[in-house]
Parts: C-alpha cells; structure tokens; sequence
C-alpha cells in the first residue's frame, strides 16, 4: 500500500525485509540440485529425468515473466510479491511430500511460477525505497541474496537431506516463507519511481512498453551483456566441482564445499563493492555503472583462465576467487542501468523481460553446451569458452555506454 512520508528506518526495514525473502528465493531453487543423489536413487531416475526438474522450474520462470512483468506495471507489487512467495513457498513444501516423480516435476515448475512473481517486480520495489544516488549500493544488498542464498541452499538441503531424507529437506526449507508472506503484504510503499516519481504514461502508452523497450538501445545492451555473464556464471556454477574433482582430484564433497566457500566469500565481496564503487563512479559520469562492470568484466577474464589452467589446486581456488569476484561486481550497477533508463510505468516489464532473456541465452542453455564440449574436446577445454563470454559482456557493457546518458535523459525529462 501507498503511504505518505516514509521514515529512513522504515526503508531500511523494506529493504531488509525484501532482502530476506530473496535470500528464500535462492535456498529454495537451489536445494533441489543439493539433494539430487537422494533423489536419484530413491526414485530411480536417469540423469535427463533427473536434469528435467531444473528444467521444468526455469521453463515456468521465463515463460511467466513477462505476465508478471505487464501485471506488476498495473496492480500491486506487494501483493505480486508476497503471492509469489506464498506460491513458492507452498510448492517447496509440496515437494517434501510427493510421493513420485511427477508430482515432484509439477512441484518444481510451480516453483518458477512463483518466484517469476517476485522477480519482476522486486528490484523496482526495492529502488523506489531509496534515492537515486544510492541505488547501485542498495540493489547490492538486495542481490547479495544470489550467492549467500545459493551457497545456503547447498548447504541446507545437503545436511538435512543426509539426516533426515530430501523429503524433509524440501519441507524445512519451505515453511519460513509462509511467515513473511503477511509482512510483504502488508509493507507501505513509496510512489513508483521513488524520488522521481512524476505522472505516470498514460495507460494507453504503457501497453506498448515491451515494444518500446526493445527500442530502448541502453535496456537492449545491458540486457545482452548480462546474458553473456550469467552464461558464464551458470556455466561455471554447473560445471567447476566437475573439473575439480577430474582434473584436481578432490571428492565430490570436498570439491563443492570448497567452491561453495569461494563462491560466497566472493559473491559477498564483489556485490558490496560493485555497489559502492559504483554510485561514487556515477556521480562523475552517466556511464559509471557501466564503465565499473565493463572493466570488470575484462579484468576478471584473465583470472577466469588462470584458473583453468592452473596447475596446482591453490592456484586454481586464488584465482577462481579473483574471477568471481570481478564476475559479482556488475550485480548492482547492471540492474541499476535497468531501472536508470526504462520509465517507472514500465519497470516491472522491464525486469521480466531481462530475466527472460538473460536466463534462455545464459544458465539455461550453458551447461549443455558446456557438456556437450566436454565431450568432444574435454572438460577443461570446453570451460575455456566462458571467458569468451565475460569478454563479450565487457564490450557489451561498452557498447551500452554510448546511450545511456541519452536515455537516462529522456527518462528524466
């Protein structure tokens, strides 16, 4: 609901709120692949019925995106977000008490469902909370969530599905979503846009904004050098503990607690980073966000290499580290060219159509092709690709900066 004056401990609560359901968001999707061996044997699955529940939950995410992005434009976005949780939140319960494949697959897809909801119109709910000049600082936080919330979901589902079954693991990670649904639901808001909330597009316009956003140069960059970064991240995520157990000889267990502990320590660092060096470099120019995350992505290329072709295991840990760590600083400043350069009528459409995009060119497609590589020219090999892709996400981002002044302008103006 809309409120008038809304104090600085309140915003800050919103964002903590919205940060904690988003850390949900994350344990949920990703404590399916933590208990897939369980999974696997109890239901006696082949690896492409197994593979096919991920499937089926980004399927429905990207599918629905785009309803959820026209409806988050015109009806309430708490009430969007906290349906979306309770959504998936529900699923993810259900799962913990399928007695098959099948229902467990619904489950899954329904998952996607939900958690489409929320992702279109989050980030634009959580920008509206603070001013402009603070943005790429506090989406940091909110998006924080992506490696902290992963890196939980490994770790829940693999110590609860180990004590107490993965039917268990599904149930106990389900439930604490059910008690933030209220409080989402019930969260004041700011006007869309926040500090430069004007009148809205007429609703007669604000119909044809998918159109527009694909005339949008700015949107249409930096939405295509997200896809080649979560290409490679997604990639990366699948395919790492794989190489490190083949090529470095760690166990299973080893090899992912070890990449899992990297990833987090610096998803953390990274975000944080982007986020802050960010806003002080946009204060200086219109490109800053950009310029950070095409740098970084450059800089990080040559540590993405490294650390495939090290020849020892710490060297390979060092310069993983170093890579994701360059890979997370765009998190902020890349969603916040989202919101920088689309009008707030048209936001929630703008974020469904990033996610659709950004997730059928990159982590969906990736790791089959990935996999398909491997087979051909072997593991080590065919990961040599993503740097390729953090080159191209760079340039891109480049590229990106040749409009965005222009369009942050006519949306401002």
């Amino acid at each position: 609901m809309n409120a008038g004056p809304i104090s600085l401990p309140y915003r800050r609560y919103a964002l903590g709120l919205l940060l904690a359901v988003n850390l949900l968001n994350y344990i949920d999707r990703q404590v399916l692949f933590a208990v897939f061996p369980l999974i696997k044997i109890d239901l006696r699955l082949s690896d492409t019925a197994l593979g096919f529940l991920g499937s089926a939950f980004m399927l429905s995410y990207l599918l629905l995106a785009p309803l959820f992005g026209w409806l988050g434009d015109r009806w309430s976005r708490t009430r969007l977000a906290s349906g979306g949780l309770v959504v998936w939140s529900l699923a993810t319960v259900l799962a913990g008490f399928a007695p098959g494949y099948r229902t467990l697959l619904a489950a899954r897809a329904t998952v996607g469902v939900g958690e489409a909801s929320f992702g279109t119109v989050s980030p634009g709910l959580v920008a509206d909370f603070f001013p402009k000049e603070h943005r790429g600082r506090v989406l940091s936080w909110f998006y924080v969530a992506i490696p902290v919330g992963s890196a939980l979901g490994y770790l829940l589902g693999g110590v609860l599905g180990q004590r107490y079954g993965w039917h268990a693991a599904f149930l106990l990670v389900g439930l604490p979503g059910l008690l933030l649904a209220v409080p989402i639901w019930l969260l004041r808001t700011t006007p869309r846009g926040g500090d430069e909330a004007s009148p809205l597009t007429p609703k007669g316009k604000v119909s044809t904004g998918y159109a527009a956003l694909f005339r949008n140069r700015s949107f249409v960059c930096n939405t295509l050098a997200m896809a080649a970064m979560t290409f490679a991240i997604g990639g990366l995520a699948q395919w790492i503990p794989s190489f490190l157990n083949r090529v470095h000889s760690l166990d299973v267990a080893r090899g992912n607690t070890l990449f899992g502990a990297t990833t987090v320590l610096a998803g953390i660092l990274g975000t944080m980073t982007g986020g802050w060096i960010g806003d002080r470099w946009q204060k200086r120019s219109g490109k800053g966000y950009l310029l950070l995350s095409g740098w970084g992505f450059l800089i990080g290329t040559p540590f993405a290499v490294w650390a495939l072709l090290a020849p020892t295991l710490p060297g390979c840990i060092s310069a993983i580290f170093i890579a994701e760590f360059f890979l997370f600083l765009n998190t902020g400043p890349l969603n916040t060219v989202i919101i920088n350069v689309t009008n707030p009528a048209v936001r929630a459409m703008a974020f469904a159509v990033n996610i659709f995009f950004i997730h059928a060119l990159g982590d969906a497609v990736s790791p089959s092709i990935l996999g398909w590589l491997s087979d051909q020219w072997g593991l080590r090999s065919a990961l040599l690709i993503t740097p390729g892709a953090m080159v191209l996400a760079g340039l891109l981002c480049f590229i990106c900066g040749r409009f965005v002044e222009q369009d942050m302008a006519h949306v401002e103006g």
